[in-house]
Parts: C-alpha cells; structure tokens; sequence
C-alpha cells in the first residue's frame, strides 16, 4: 500500500449497542460509570507503561494492548529454532489455536516459553537470546507462562500448574488440578486426565487455572494464592450438570470444560470451553455465574478478551454481567485498547473508538448506550492470525510475515518476513517478539548490534551401551514390535529406552520409582532430541502408575536386565497390555521372557452394521458397564461425510477399529487411538456426503469384517482387504443382474468363510428424508432384486436366489447356518416425497440353507415387516419396522412379530408404540418405547427416556449407547435413568460401539455447526 494512505471510513463496521446500556432518565448517574469501566479496568489489571509482557496477550484481560512503543524502524536481531515444530492438540480446529506456536512472556529482561512437544519451560535473555535454564514437566507445555514478581507459572498437560523462581527455574511448588495422577492417551501422548489446559492468569496476588476437558470426568478450577500455592477456593461442581445443550431443544448432564487461557476482570473468570462459548465464574468465590451453551450453540472458541464490563469470544461481544451477546464483530483477529479496539479484517486493520449513541429497546423506549465507530483503516497482508497494540501501532502478523501499523499515520510503518505463520506476538521494552508455528522465535530491535542466530537446542546422538542395543534387536526380533506404544516399566538408568528409541518407531513411555534415574534419562533423552517426539518420562510407584489399561503393544523393562532380583507387578502388567497380541519380553538377553497376550475374555465385536449378520444390535460384551470414562481421545485426519448422511457405522473386531471415509478406510488400534494403516477407495462414501437422513438406514452398510478381513463393496465389486495391513487381497465381481446387465453390488455380509451380497435394484430409488442436498440418492439403494453367495477365499460364485419380487435390505437376517429375507413388492410410495396413497403390499418370508441356498421354509401369512433380526441362542426370528426419526413412508411401526426360526411358525405377535430399530439382548427384545420378552412377548420393565437424538440404540450385555443431546447411555441392571458421557456429539445413526471391553467413538459430527466442546474420536473405559 501508500505509505501515505488516507483514513478510510467504514460504516458498515460500526458496531452499535456495544457496552451495557442506561435509560434516558439515568444517563447522567449510570453512564460516567459507563464510560469508567474501560479506563478503570486498563488502569486496575492492564499496567499501562511497562517493559514487561507477563502474561498470554499482556494483561489478565487478554486485551493485547501496551503502552510501551516501539522504535520507528525495527531489524532482526537474534532468532532461535527448536528442532522440533509445535504439536498443535487439535491441528484440524479453527476455534482452538491457543499451541500452534511457542508462546512467550516477558518480564525482567527475561523470555520464557513452554513447548508442546518435550514438555520443557525455557528461560533466555530477551537482549541476546541466550539460554538460561530449562525445566522439564511430565507433559506438554501448551500454554504461555504467566509472571508476578519472581514467579512463574507453567501450566502442562500433565495436569499441574507449576511455580518455578525466574532467576533459576527452581520448582517452588505445584498444584495437582484433577483429584489424582491417573493418565490417558490424549492427542497422543499420555497426559494427565484431567490435563491442565485452561492457561494460568494472575490477578493481583492470585494465579487462577483449571484442569479437564471432559465434563464428564470432572473440572477443577483453582484460585491459588501465588506466593505459595494454597488453595483460595475450588469449583469442582461445574463438570456433571444437567443443562441445554448445543442442539436446540436436546440437554444432558453434561458442563463446562477447560481449553484455552483463562481471561479475568476485576469480579470475574473467564473460562474458555474448547469449541463452545466461554463460561464465567465469580471472581470472590468461585461460583459459577453462566454458561450459555445453547443460547450461542453455534458460536464460540478458545480465545477470549475481557474488558470493563465487557467480554469477546468468537465474533460476539458479551456483556459480562448477564454472558448476553450485544454485537455481532465478525472474524478477525482483535485488540482491546482503552478508548476502544483495533481489528483485522482480511487485508484491512480497522480501528474503532467508543462513541455515545442512542437506540430504542424492545419496549420502544430510547436507551442511551455506547457503540464502536471506525476511526481509520489500513490495507496492507492479509489474514492476519495475531494482532497486539503499542500505544498507536498495531501489530499483526500471518502466514511469512510481521508488519506494523501506524494508526496516527494510517499507513504500514514496518513489516518483515518470518518462516511460517505468526501466531505469538510480545511487545517488550522496545523489542518485538515473533512466534511461529514452525518453532521458530525471532526478535527485532533497532539496538544496532550484530544478528545472532542461535543454535544451543541443536541435539546429539545418545550413547547406548552394546549391551542395551543388543537387547533392543532381541526384543525387536522376538516381538517383531516396531511402532505403537511401548511401556518401560522401571526403565532404570534409560538405556533400554534410547535402544528402542533409535531401533524402532515406537512411542515409548519409560517410569521408574527412583526419581534420581528419572531424572538421568530425562536429560539424557532431552539432549538426543527424543523427549516428547518420541519418550515420555515419568516418575511413579511401578505398581500405580495410574496408566490406562490396555495401551502397551509392547512392554519391556530396562531394570530386570541386570536386577535380577527385580519383581514386577503382575497385575500392573496384565492391566496395560494390550489383548490380542500385546508383547512383553521382560529380563536379560539370554533369558528374555516373552509373553504374548491373548483375547480379553467376555469382550465383544460389532463386525456389521447392527453388530452381526443377524442384526441383534447387541455385541454381546460382558465387560462394558456403566460409570464411563475417558481412555484416550484424539483428532484425526481423516473427512468423512457430513452426519445427515447416515453413513455407516465403525466396526471393531479383536482390538481393531475399522471407520470408513468419503475416499477410503482408515483402521486404529481400539486400545490406544494409533493410526494402522488407510486404504483409499475413491468416492466409496461420496453418496452418504448429504443431507437426506437416509443413508444406511436404507441400504446397510457397505463393508464387514471377519477375523482376518474387510469387505468393502463399491459400485460393481466388493474388496477383500487385510485387516492386520490394509493390503488388497481379493477382488470380487458382482453377479450380472436377472437381465444379464452388470450389476451393482447392494448387501453385503460375512459368516463362516461365506461372503454374502445381493444385486442391487436401481429402478427404485427412495426420496430424502430430510433436505435434497449434495447426497446422490440414485446410488443409496435399499432393494435388490437377487441375492447371493460366494466363496470368500475363491470368489466362486456358490448360489443364487432371485426374488420374485424385490428383497429390502433390512429384511435380510443371517446366523446359523440360516439366511432370513422378506421377499415383497417395493413400496412405490418411498419414492415419493408427498405420496398420494401409501399401500405396500404383503410379502413372503423365506428361510434359505446358507451353505446350498436351499429353501427350507417360507411364510405367505400377512408378512408385514421390513426389518428382520435372528436370535441364534433362542432360534427366534423377530420382524418388525424401522419407525425412527426422518423415516421411510412404509417404516408404519406400530407391530412386531417373533417367529420360531427353524420352521417359521408364529411364537407371538403384539401391537408396540416404538420409536427406533428394535434390539435383542439376550432374551430380551429393546426398543424406544417399550422392552418385550422375546419367546413369550410379555412386556418388560423399561424405564428408558431420552432427550433429543436421531440415531438409533447399540447395546451390549448391561449396556444401551444412543445419542441424547450427547452421548446417552443406560444401564440394564439397574434399569433406573439415562447417563451421559458429555463433551461430544455422537452420530445421527449407529456411531458408539460397546465392544472389545471399551466403548468406541469415532468421530461422526461433519457438517455440524453445533458448538460441542470436543470433536474428537475417543475410546471410554467402564469406572472400576
């Protein structure tokens, strides 16, 4: 742009109504306070004229102002690279950006910042950037530092705040946020569970901060005195209440959590809940006084501003006595100043001053107010993702760049480039700090003196005794272990630890109760550029290390190589390692003892759609029950299509989680979250990327699993992959249609080395359920016209039955040794969105040998059904219909029949108000309005009740999961109310899965803009 270039004035960036309000007749007493709230504000908690930047953005307030100036012309002066790039939590999230960068804070002629990665806080000289100290937390540093006086508070995910003297970064005391040192797998790495992410704020002699993210699992918000950590008050009661939801109309015991800085006033807190609206606490005590989560269910982030009598948070200004939105500001990074705020908005900085306006409220009467109105604007690089303020310069930096406005001038006075993308900005006795997110910390200062690029984090080899590294190749070979997690469990003086490290590509986790060797291999590990990438170190009790249960692929131990007196916990050992395959090889070279873990005795699969081939809904788990709690959680990398599409649901089988994409498969290790491999299938899932609210619900699913394989149908073929590699073992064709034209694959199941599939009907194409959207209806078949089996080994086509009418996909049960179908006229009707008539004609129900699929029996009386679901343990065939939310016209409801499945006959018949696809457990038929005994028909006590949900129920032995405002579960023992895991918003069809001893949850809320704290795939362990 002109360095000259004039003040441009915006009247549409004027934001009226912006501040609390006064009726006429009180102007004069309430608004000089009015107009005091910001000036007074800045002058109680914002030192205007300092050389320090003690905090996240400044101030506790956030504002991101200063009054210190920078010099008129800046130059490099020194920058310093770590070796490794900041590991955002959520790298997928646009709300939460608070550890893209290293994010540093100022005071005494000191530069401090944490790191994402290693865990470490880093003290430099802010003239020279020389290193000073470094200090080692057990987790990662996600938050900026925040200073008084010579303290300095480092909040981590290991979840404790620390208070370390800046001088040396001696550890003067901690404070543990949640109520133990249990650990889970978190954005993975093994964190706290109750990770400290709501950054550390000081006001006046107290440091606030606040642990968890999970509502469920409980919130700790502290105020601590700063001088030696007592504890001044404690909310620990805002996780687990029942309140309104994201969804309008949907509520669950579900609360606040903690994720980003926490922001503070003179009487108020601030805490930012991750992707929703902050919540706000009273200062003095602790209280919760709002958390509007509903009323902006669609707003929200991590980052908040707070000033006078006034907070902001995504694109909204709050008033912060009542959390009520009074002005919509839009995106743009923002500064609060004392007269008013300055923000960007593309390629243009945007200054605004409070000015006195009036308007009418909903009575009419004329309310006296203050509004924002532009004063200038600057073109100059776009999209700005940081933005701070000296007096009158502004300074924002993006992606390769820094610049500096001059808001007297109106015109870019500086700018620079930088490597990466700007997202930590420090204004500090006339220096200005730059943190990107490629770890990269630049100063610029107009002192003259010579640039210095400095390298003191740059790493050296470990050394490794041959004895440790020939251990390591033993192990390697005995195990054939290469990635995944590996517990060293007493890691001793590290050796084992760096051995594996070097030879392999495992995440490894090495504790020891010997704080001293904790201590060695932790600056050992430091030193060889291995901390955080790729070991984590921790001290703790060897048999209570508080590790999730599960998580170890491979677990050695680097002390019984020369203890040998060295007893490890069995128990310790038989809780963490992983079922199906975990590995420990435990001893010295020539004694090494392996063992293999086998299967998790009582653990369930869910292989198909509605958990088998017979459809029961139910995996049959013993381990799962009620009182669910976090295991691990992660985001994934990986598009799937938006959740009104009703795509299908995950599959788990033999500590495997299989979930499918729009272009492919991705598979993770159920115990631990760890990616196993992709398989790209081009637009398998492109026709469920809609908004129609059909999808499965319609056609079934389109992949299955057996012990060994996945079976993926697409278009003309179905896919047989590896289920250990992901690797393309076969390929089958689908059988011609009865025309003898190609064929599209519609069904599909796996039993006993039998792959079953039918061929599609493509004539009959249902209507949307809910909008006509970028979903490809033409594609989502529910019918077939034939249907078939063939060798999964061979591709050999071993029998064909082609109906006389046409076959629904839900009408097709198999187990036993036995197929079910209805064979039944289509309902022209679904194909309609305003039918005139809705008549679909009675079919027949016929029972198939799976082997030769020779007909066995067929019923032709008053067949009614479109859904078909098979009790192998009482050889009872239930049919009924699918009378869900956004159904098919012919899904009526209303009856359900149970037939005796080895010869057809009827066993009863009953008339049932039900809501969702019926369940067996057992002897028991479940569903959304009632419970039935399924050989006699006799009602069952049932005392289910959800809030809203659109999906349907999964169950296990004593468990029922469903979406209800959150994830909903319910006990069957007790039978009493629903509970709820908060925090996430489950799929609109089957997306939670009890099975394998765990509950699963992949990630099924794309397309949603509702404002879930987390989105995240999570796995959830049963409270012991």
């Amino acid at each position: 742009m002109n360095a000259g270039q004039k003040r441009e004035h915006a009247p549409s960036q004027d934001f009226p109504g912006i501040v609390l309000s006064s009726r006429v007749n009180s102007v004069r007493m309430l608004l000089p306070a009015a107009c005091c709230l910001s000036t007074l504000f800045f002058a109680l908690m914002c030192p205007l004229a300092t050389a320090d930047w003690p905090m996240y953005r400044n101030n506790a307030g956030r504002t991101g102002y200063t009054a210190a100036t920078l010099p008129n012309q800046l130059a490099l002066r020194w920058s310093v690279k770590s070796e490794h790039r900041p590991q955002p939590a959520w790298p997928r999230s646009d709300r939460m950006l608070f550890d893209r960068a290293f994010q540093p804070v100022v005071a005494g002629g000191r530069l401090f910042y944490g790191d994402s990665v290693d865990g470490s806080v880093t003290a430099r000289d802010l003239k020279s950037g020389k290193l000073l100290w470094k200090f080692h937390a057990e987790g990662p540093i996600r938050f900026a530092p925040a200073v008084w006086q010579d303290r300095l508070f480092v909040a981590s995910d290991d979840g404790r705040l620390y208070a370390l003297t800046t001088e040396t970064g001696r550890l003067l005391w901690k404070q543990q946020g949640g109520p133990d040192q249990r650990s889970i797998l978190g954005n993975e790495r093994l964190i706290s569970k109750w990770p400290a992410r709501g950054g550390p704020v000081v006001v006046e002699d107290t440091v606030l901060f606040a642990a968890g993210i999970w509502p469920t699992d409980g919130i700790y918000l502290y105020a601590l005195d700063a001088r030696n950590g007592d504890v001044l008050w404690k909310n620990d009661q805002s996780g687990s209440i029942y309140m309104p939801q994201p969804h309008g109309g949907a509520s669950a015991e579900s609360g606040i959590a903690a994720q980003g800085y926490l922001a503070a006033t003179a009487d108020r807190v601030f805490v930012p809940t991750g992707r929703a609206v902050p919540a706000t606490f009273d200062r003095r005590d602790g209280q919760l006084a709002f958390f509007h989560l509903q009323k902006y269910g669609h707003n929200g982030g991590a980052s908040i501003m707070a000033a006078g009598d006034q907070f902001f948070n995504g694109g909204l200004s709050f008033d912060a006595a009542s959390g009520f939105s009074v002005s919509k500001l839009g995106d743009g990074q923002l500064a609060i100043t004392p007269n008013g705020l300055v923000r960007n908005v593309g390629d243009s900085v945007i200054g605004y001053k409070w000015v006195d306006a009036e308007k009418a409220d909903r009575k009419g009467t004329v309310v006296k107010t203050k509004a924002l109105k532009s004063e200038w604007s600057v073109k100059g690089r776009a999209d700005a993702t940081a933005l701070v303020v000296a007096e009158d310069q502004v300074v924002t930096g993006g992606a390769g760049y820094v610049q500096v406005v001059d808001a007297n001038e109106q015109r870019i006075a500086w700018t620079a480039d930088v490597a990466g993308t700007a997202y930590g900005l420090v204004i500090s006795d006339g220096r200005l700090l730059v943190s990107t997110d490629l770890g990269t910390i630049y100063c610029f200062d107009a002192s003259g003196d010579p640039v210095a690029d400095i390298h003191d984090d740059r790493k050296t080899a470990a050394l490794v005794n041959s004895a440790y590294q020939q251990l390591a190749e033993e192990i390697i070979r005995r195990s054939g272990i290469t990635r995944g997690f590996c517990l060293d469990l007493g890691c001793g003086n590290g050796q084992l630890t760096m051995a594996l490290a070097q030879q392999t590509e495992l995440q490894i986790i090495a504790v020891d109760d010997d704080i001293a060797a904790v201590a060695q291999t932790r600056n050992q590990l430091a030193a060889a550029g291995l901390l955080g990438t790729r070991v984590t170190v921790h001290h703790r009790e060897l048999a209570a290390t508080g590790y999730p249960k599960y998580f170890a692929n491979l677990l050695v131990s680097g002390r019984s190589v020369i203890e040998s007196e060295t007893v490890l916990p069995e128990e310790a050992m038989g809780r963490l390692l992983r079922p199906y395959g975990g590995i420990s090889c435990v001893g010295p070279r020539d004694a090494l003892q392996v063992v293999t873990r086998g299967e998790l005795a009582g653990a369930g699969s869910w292989t198909h759609q509605y958990a088998n081939p017979a459809n029961t809904l139910n995996s049959e788990d013993e381990l799962v029950q009620s009182g669910l709690t976090m295991l691990w959680f992660r985001d994934v990398d990986f598009e799937i299509p938006q959740r009104h599409g009703r795509a299908p649901a995950p599959l788990t089988h033999r500590g495997r989680l299989f979930h499918e994409g729009l272009d492919g498969l991705v598979a993770v290790d159920a115990y631990n979250g760890r990616e196993l491999w992709r398989y790209d299938v081009p637009n398998v899932l492109r026709a469920y990327d809609g908004d129609e609210l059909m999808g499965v619900a319609g056609t079934g699913s389109n992949f299955c699993l057996d012990d060994e394989s996945v079976y993926v149908r697409h278009e003309q073929r179905c896919l047989r992959l590896s289920a250990d590699e992901g690797t393309l073992q076969r390929e089958f064709p689908t059988p011609p249609r009865k025309n003898g034209g190609p064929g599209t694959w519609g069904y599909i199941a796996v039993e006993a080395g039998v792959l079953f599939g039918s061929v599609a009907q493509p004539d009959h194409v249902v209507t949307y359920r809910y909008r006509n959207t970028s979903g490809d209806m033409s594609k989502l078949l529910t019918e077939s016209e034939s249907f078939f089996a063939v060798d999964s080994e061979t591709g050999d086509l071993i029998w064909r039955y082609d109906a006389q009418h046409s076959i629904r996909h839900n009408s097709i049960a198999i187990g036993d040794g036995l197929v079910f179908l209805i064979d039944r006229p289509v309902a022209l009707h679904d194909r309609e969105k305003k039918p005139k008539t809705k008549e679909h004609p009675v079919g027949r129900l016929v029972c198939l040998d799976a082997a030769t699929g020779v007909v066995k029996w067929r019923n032709d009386d008053d067949v009614f059904g479109t859904v078909l679901a098979f009790s192998t343990r009482h050889d009872a065939l239930l049919m009924s219909y699918q009378p869900t939310r956004f159904r098919l016209d012919s899904e009526i409801g209303g009856r359900i029949r149970v037939y005796r499945a080895s010869t057809g006959e009827p066993m009863w018949e009953a008339e049932a108000d039900y809501a969702s696809r019926p369940m067996i457990n057992n002897r028991t038929i479940y569903a959304q309005g009632g419970a039935w005994d399924l050989l006699s028909g006799k009602p069952q006590p049932f005392q289910f009740s959800r809030s809203y949900g659109c999906g349907i129920l999964a169950g296990s032995q004593d468990l029922l999961l469903f979406r209800s405002a959150t994830l909903g579960y319910f006990d069957l023992k007790s039978n009493d109310k629903i509970a709820n895991f908060g925090g996430m918003r489950p799929g609109c069809w089957v997306n939670a899965l009890p099975a394998g001893g765990i509950v699963l949850v992949p990630d099924a809320s794309a397309g949603c803009r509702c404002s879930y704290l987390n989105k995240a795939w999570v796995a959830l362990d049963s409270q012991p």
